[in-house]
């Protein structure tokens, strides 16, 4: 009897011990090993990761981070365009099921996934099934389906990236005119959603870690913190927004449709949402800048909705340097056509007019000027040569390095000035072959700035990505291959019923960015992804530097200014004072010849090495800077025989002195010469 209740009570024990084993210890899809990257619990059923190892964490023997960066992807573009143009989400409380199914018009055949052939060609008839079969989709031609599952993002992670943009993305026009969506078309209303969606996502993947902070998914707002969270081995992300009509700032007939006040609350909500870096235009003229132009059918299409939007189509002009926009060409989209009204037709352009005639307006001039004191990044990608050229002239008037060229959007000729501002580059996700050339062109201009390089994904961006280049091409990648720092063994992914091979499947889904990238290594060779494995630290390079920026004192502002002549105006003066008042609506201009100078007093010997002159139209051609310590011995520190207006920043060799004129000798004009401000600064 005592050993029957013995029994029992050891009985009793063992099953208290089963039930809090049970209810304390992991699920039968938890982590069994205790690993730091792996989950306490993970969602079941969902996608493998399908790679082992360690990720690394740390920085090397420098003291640098470690890792490549996806400096422009769409997490969030599902949200976009109404709702209904990108087809699935990146993660669901519901699981993989709910997340990664098709748009409900696309059932059964994909007959009405009209953005799909309008963009990919064909009938846009596919398979809508997601999970678990993915017959179709995603695909790397596929660009209406969801492309950033959030594993698929982890797998990205575990082979190597730690630095991840996610722009928030939106365009009102296209929302407009496409036939299914879930809300109105207002762009700020999207972004503010997108948002929200990324920190839900962050803690999303938390949970699966054991509370807030734990997961790897980790938003940061200043390069401080994303170095720490890559030092740990974790996945840093940035927030952007690309978005054509950011503030409300569209024009309609040439009239903008927002004011200073407008830009200032937009900038002040964007930064308070975790907000770092932006486009100010995307694809149509808004009232802040021009944009760089779509070819072929898409930019007619393109060409169209701008019309539809702001009431005028693109215009061109002859541009007068090496950089180009790209051609707009005169291929026809039908269906895009048939929405403009009775009459209306899209505009011929000449073959040597490829610059668009709008650049940077003063209102897009006051956001610049706005994001710089905010110390946010810019990205120039999208932007007009005229923009762009304006843009790289106020950063440099000012030493300031947040700018930003993340998916090849830019005119490569600018790449030089980039990075001599201390700006960041990354390229868009072309083939290997071709990444790999484009790459190698550039490399030397890396090697003299002794910068890292990126890549720009835009997954989910409407853009298509890197084909397969066959299971039998010259040095096709082999599974399983070895994460570029060594640490992690990465085999073909899975999710549900299909497995991708990056050789006969291309870049189909974000997963397969580490595969993407050892065909650079097998294609291209190691030094390709040495640079591209330095981008994450050459990206928080440029960020630090432009959260450390503080606007350099004026020394000219006030001082007293003489000038060999100023025009005479019964009206309006444009004494020699006028050029130094800190006011850029007021300007001293020159009588109508050659030979004139600006001479300005500092007051007192100060350290000079740089002078900024911001060019009203009458510009100087040729032109010298002067100091002096006494007003009359003088020394030429700077000269140019090729200005050609806007504003100029001629920078130095920094030297004491107490007084600064600018020698005048030949004209860009029939005028004189006329600046709004001139700028005196010590560095």
């Amino acid at each position: 009897m005592a050993t029957y209740r013995g029994r029992r009570h050891v009985a009793v024990v063992s099953l208290l011990l089963l039930v809090l084993a049970v209810a304390l210890g992991p699920t039968p899809t938890a982590a069994a090993g205790g690993n730091w990257w792996d989950p306490v619990a993970r969602p079941a059923p969902d996608s493998g990761i399908d790679v082992t190892g360690e990720p690394f964490k740390g920085t090397n023997a420098a003291g640098e981070i470690r890792g490549f960066v996806d400096a422009h992807n769409h997490i969030m573009a599902n949200e976009a365009f109404g709702g209904r143009l990108i087809c699935g989400k990146a993660f669901s409380a519901k699981g993989i099921a709910d997340a990664l199914k098709d748009c409900p018009e696309h059932y059964p055949d994909g007959s009405l996934a009209v953005f799909d052939f309008l963009t990919n060609g064909g009938d846009g008839r596919h398979d809508p099934v997601g999970w678990p079969t993915f017959k179709d989709w995603p695909a790397h031609d596929s660009l209406t389906h969801q492309q950033n599952y959030y594993a698929w993002i982890e797998r990205a992670w575990r082979g190597g990236q730690r630095v991840l943009v996610n722009d928030l993305v939106t365009n009102g026009v296209i929302c407009s005119v496409y036939f299914f969506k879930d809300r109105d078309c207002d762009e700020m209303t999207s972004i503010r959603l997108q948002a929200k969606l990324t920190y839900d996502l962050q803690a999303h993947i938390d949970g699966m870690y054991g509370g807030p902070g734990k997961g790897w998914f980790r938003i940061v707002t200043d390069s401080a913190q994303a170095r720490d969270v890559v030092a740990q081995g974790k996945l840093a992300v940035v927030l952007g927004v690309e978005t054509s009509e950011p503030f409300g700032c569209k024009q309609v007939l040439d009239i903008a449709q927002c004011d200073e006040d407008d830009i200032d609350a937009g900038l002040d909500e964007l930064y308070a949402l975790g907000v770092r870096s932006m486009f100010l235009c995307h694809k149509f003229d808004n009232a802040l800048c021009g944009v760089r132009f779509d070819e072929g059918t898409l930019g007619t299409a393109i060409n169209v909705g701008q019309f539809l939007s702001i009431g005028t189509f693109w215009r061109t002009e002859r541009c007068t340097g090496p950089q180009h926009d790209n051609p707009i060409g005169l291929a026809a989209a039908p269906e895009a056509e048939k929405r403009l009204p009775a009459g209306v037709a899209v505009p011929s352009y000449d073959e040597d007019a490829r610059c668009n005639v709008r650049g940077l307006t003063a209102l897009g001039e006051y956001a610049v000027r706005g994001m710089m004191e905010r110390n946010m990044m810019l990205e120039i990608d999208h932007m007009s040569v005229k923009a762009t050229g304006r843009v790289l002239d106020l950063f440099e008037a000012e030493s300031y390095p947040g700018v930003l060229s993340s998916h090849s959007w830019m005119d490569l000729n600018w790449t030089e000035r980039v990075y001599g501002l201390g700006g960041f580059t990354a390229q868009y996700m072309h083939g290997s072959e071709g990444f790999v050339a484009e790459a190698d062109r550039t490399g030397a201009l890396r090697d003299e700035y002794g910068v890292g390089y990126g890549y720009g994904t835009d997954m989910n961006g409407v853009g298509g990505w890197p084909a397969p280049r066959g299971a039998d091409a010259p040095d096709a990648v082999t599974y399983p291959f070895r994460s570029v720092d060594g640490g992690s063994v990465l085999d073909r992914q899975t999710t549900g019923e299909r497995t991708w091979d990056l050789n006969t499947d291309g870049a189909a889904h974000y997963g397969l960015v580490p595969d993407w990238i050892e065909d650079i290594r097998r294609t291209g060779g190691q030094h390709v992804v040495d640079d591209l494995f330095r981008g994450a630290e050459s990206y928080l390079d440029t960020w630090g530097a432009s959260e450390r920026h503080r606007a350099a004192v004026n020394l000219a502002k006030g001082a007293p200014a003489t000038a060999s002549s100023a025009e005479w105006n019964p009206f309006t003066s444009y004494a020699p004072g006028r050029a130094v008042d800190g006011d850029r609506g007021t300007r001293w201009a020159s009588d109508w010849s050659d030979d004139q100078w600006l001479r300005i007093d500092l007051g007192a010997t100060r350290q000079v090495g740089r002078v900024t002159l911001d060019w009203e139209r009458a510009y100087a051609t040729s032109y010298r800077v002067e100091l002096s310590a006494d007003g009359t011995d003088w020394r030429t520190v700077w000269s140019t025989a090729s200005g050609d207006g806007g504003l100029d920043t001629a920078a130095f060799t920094t030297s004491p002195a107490r007084h600064v004129r600018v020698q005048f000798l030949d004209r860009g004009t029939e005028w004189g010469y006329s600046l709004r401000e001139v700028g005196v600064h010590a560095r």
